[in-house]
């Protein structure tokens, strides 16, 4: 009765071995400048159609070359303004992360000349944006905040790096993760959590699952599919743009919350 889940898990490890290959071969691309994001297009006068901007943002000790794949996607799909940002891997505070992020954020929003954007954010990025948005008033300007594999509720994955600031930040019981439990009345920003039942990286998996009374969440279980791949995994990628096309009606004071989801 073991074998089937034996086998899920050697896939899950080849293809995390796989990625991680691919991730170090493209590392180098993702300390290049970011291309101009493309000026909006109007028609008579009016909004720009189509989908929200969308910015990205990497997990602990990436950069933005993880999203090459769901750049590409996205792009075939609509999503003419894009944007990844890196942080820096000198960063040890997800407060001053979250602050820069900001900045980065009404940049890139004042570039699409688009009141809201959504954000896509991978692990780590997934915590600077969700603090940007629920602390710093970033939920002005962000729609829909989509994390995936982020340990919203902590990890107790790699103690061996606990010497790091941002590794302890993200264990359970933190500073920064009881000011993100606290109260956060009138939240604007919609937030969908993408969690893996075989994520190496957050323990226990269902942290990643971001729970909250004042905020409006959605989740989205994933299976079979390890940490690192969740960028890149396509059945993710394409959950990833019907989430993003789902509230398209910046109807973000509905509080009603919304069923989950899963992708096989």
């Amino acid at each position: 009765m073991q074998v089937p889940r034996v086998l899920d898990a050697v896939r899950t490890a080849a293809l995390e071995a796989a990625v991680l290959t691919g991730r170090l071969a493209l590392y180098s691309t993702g300390l290049l400048a970011e291309r101009p994001v493309p000026e909006p297009v109007s028609r008579d006068g009016g909004a720009a159609p189509g989908p929200r901007p969308v910015l990205l943002i990497h997990g602990f000790v990436d950069n933005r070359s993880v999203f090459a794949l769901a750049r590409r996607s996205l792009g075939r799909h609509g999503w003419d303004q894009l944007a990844s940002v890196n942080y820096s891997p000198l960063t040890w505070d997800v407060r001053a992360a979250a602050e820069a992020f900001g900045t980065q954020l009404e940049e890139f929003r004042a570039r699409t000349g688009r009141p809201r954007v959504d954000v896509v954010a991978h692990s780590l990025g997934g915590l600077i944006a969700r603090y940007c948005v629920q602390r710093l008033g970033g939920d002005a300007h962000v729609h829909t905040l989509l994390t995936l594999g982020t340990p919203h509720a902590g990890t107790r994955a790699a103690p061996a790096l606990s010497l790091h600031p941002l590794v302890r930040q993200m264990r359970p019981g933190s500073d920064v993760l009881a000011e993100l439990a606290g109260p956060a009345p009138g939240c604007r920003t919609r937030f969908v959590s993408f969690w893996s039942e075989c994520d190496q990286v957050v323990d226990p998996v269902h942290s990643a699952r971001l729970v909250h009374p004042d905020l409006r969440c959605r989740s989205v279980r994933v299976r079979g599919v390890g940490h690192l791949a969740l960028p890149v995994h396509s059945a993710v990628i394409a959950q990833v743009r019907r989430e993003l096309l789902a509230d398209l009606e910046d109807n973000a004071d509905a509080r009603s919350p919304a069923p989950s989801a899963e992708v096989a």
